[in-house]
């Protein structure tokens, strides 16, 4: 299975804002759902955010009026702008498709907000 690649996290102090990206596959991204994930240190995997290839948006209550997600087929990405980003917002950020996981899961990119 190819993996994802993310990028795009970082250090933050709380309010702050990152954009986050994730490249894969054409045949993937183009017509599976895809959802952003994330883990924090302790914590079970859940899913932030998903995107239909249509274009519908669904959000984790936690996130929900902060974060977008948003989907380039062309560019074969799906990105996750994170504004008004809390501590609570710490953890490692992975993409893959939802409901079924596809891919391998990539490295993830790291998110951490200071308070």
């Amino acid at each position: 299975q190819v993996q994802p690649v993310e990028s795009g996290g970082g250090l933050v102090q709380a309010g702050g804002s990152l954009r986050l990206s994730c490249a894969a596959s054409r045949t993937i991204i183009s017509i599976n759902n895809m959802s952003w994930y994330r883990q924090a240190p302790g914590k079970q995997r859940e899913v932030v955010a998903i995107i239909t290839p249509g274009g519908s948006t669904n959000y984790a209550d936690s996130v929900k009026g902060r974060f977008a997600i948003s989907r380039d087929n062309v560019k074969n990405t799906v990105y996750l702008q994170m504004n008004g980003l809390k501590p609570e917002d710490t953890a490692v950020y992975y993409c893959n498709t939802n409901p079924r996981v596809l891919l391998s899961w990539g490295r993830g990119t790291q998110v951490t907000v200071s308070s």
